[in-house]
Protein backbone atom coordinates (compact mmCIF):
# COMPACT_ATOMS: atom_id res chain seq x y z
CA UNK A 1 0.00 0.00 0.00
CA UNK A 2 1.19 3.53 -1.09
CA UNK A 3 1.41 6.26 1.76
CA UNK A 4 -0.91 8.26 0.36
CA UNK A 5 -2.95 5.64 0.76
CA UNK A 6 -2.81 4.70 3.90
CA UNK A 7 -2.79 7.93 5.03
CA UNK A 8 -6.52 8.45 3.28
CA UNK A 9 -7.73 5.16 4.68
CA UNK A 10 -6.31 6.30 8.66
CA UNK A 11 -7.93 9.57 8.13
CA UNK A 12 -11.12 8.11 7.04
CA UNK A 13 -11.50 5.59 9.93
CA UNK A 14 -11.42 2.42 6.95
CA UNK A 15 -7.82 0.79 8.61
CA UNK A 16 -8.81 -2.31 10.53
CA UNK A 17 -7.76 -2.31 14.60
CA UNK A 18 -4.47 -3.71 13.99
CA UNK A 19 -3.35 -1.35 11.53
CA UNK A 20 -4.65 1.71 12.50
CA UNK A 21 -2.62 0.69 15.92
CA UNK A 22 0.71 0.11 14.28
CA UNK A 23 0.33 3.35 12.00
CA UNK A 24 -0.50 5.60 14.65
CA UNK A 25 2.87 4.05 16.90
CA UNK A 26 4.56 4.79 13.81
CA UNK A 27 3.38 8.15 13.36
CA UNK A 28 3.80 8.58 16.95
CA UNK A 29 7.94 7.93 16.75
CA UNK A 30 8.28 9.41 13.24
CA UNK A 31 8.41 13.71 12.73
CA UNK A 32 8.20 13.28 8.74
CA UNK A 33 4.88 11.06 8.96
CA UNK A 34 3.19 12.65 11.74
CA UNK A 35 3.79 16.32 10.00
CA UNK A 36 2.10 14.36 6.74
CA UNK A 37 -0.50 13.42 8.68
CA UNK A 38 -1.10 16.64 9.46
CA UNK A 39 -0.82 18.48 6.28
CA UNK A 40 -3.34 15.97 4.86
CA UNK A 41 -5.22 16.57 7.86
CA UNK A 42 -5.61 20.43 7.79
CA UNK A 43 -5.93 20.26 3.30
CA UNK A 44 -9.62 17.78 4.15
CA UNK A 45 -10.37 20.34 6.45
CA UNK A 46 -9.98 23.47 3.94
CA UNK A 47 -11.14 21.27 1.53
CA UNK A 48 -13.77 19.98 2.93
CA UNK A 49 -16.23 17.11 1.35
CA UNK A 50 -17.41 16.98 -1.81
CA UNK A 51 -20.03 14.30 -2.67
CA UNK A 52 -19.59 12.58 -6.22
CA UNK A 53 -22.82 13.72 -7.54
CA UNK A 54 -21.75 17.42 -6.91
CA UNK A 55 -18.12 16.67 -8.67
CA UNK A 56 -18.70 18.45 -12.59
CA UNK A 57 -18.18 14.84 -14.56
CA UNK A 58 -15.28 17.05 -16.31
CA UNK A 59 -13.63 17.86 -14.01
CA UNK A 60 -13.97 14.42 -12.24
CA UNK A 61 -12.12 13.04 -15.93
CA UNK A 62 -9.41 15.50 -15.24
CA UNK A 63 -8.71 14.52 -12.05
CA UNK A 64 -8.63 10.78 -12.85
CA UNK A 65 -6.72 11.01 -15.79
CA UNK A 66 -4.51 13.32 -13.69
CA UNK A 67 -3.72 10.57 -11.18
CA UNK A 68 -4.00 7.87 -13.44
CA UNK A 69 -0.69 9.42 -15.53
CA UNK A 70 0.67 10.25 -12.13
CA UNK A 71 0.10 6.47 -11.27
CA UNK A 72 1.87 5.46 -14.11
CA UNK A 73 4.71 7.65 -13.58
CA UNK A 74 4.06 10.02 -16.11
CA UNK A 75 3.40 14.19 -15.78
Amino acid sequence: MELVELVTEYLEGALDERDRSRFEVHVAGCDFCGAYVEQMRITVRLAGHIEPDELDPEVERGLLDAFRAWKAGGA
